[in-house]
């Protein structure tokens, strides 16, 4: 999993992947523990990945232990705000 024209994003999504999927977080609080960087927007968590290069826009459902990816943009693409749309 990576974006297309940037490979090197690759290592960093896998990261968070492989954290994702061992952790079981109940709150936003718990998930902040490994990911402190991790935002609430509304009803979605903003991550940033690969040293600030991308975000992660997910719904988290922390009682069914479910997460789902809305977008995977690179920071210009995230700044535009079209995905709060």
């Amino acid at each position: 999993m990576c974006l297309p024209n940037y490979p090197e994003t690759k290592s960093a999504l896998k990261e968070w992947y492989q954290k994702m999927k061992t952790g079981q977080f109940q709150s936003i609080a718990e998930l902040r523990t490994i990911f402190p960087n991790a935002d609430k927007v509304g009803k979605l968590t903003v991550f940033n990945i690969g040293g600030n290069k991308i975000r992660l826009i997910a719904a988290i459902h922390y009682n069914r232990q479910k997460i789902y990816i809305r977008e995977v943009l690179t920071h210009p693409e995230y700044d535009k705000n079209k995905w709060k749309e």
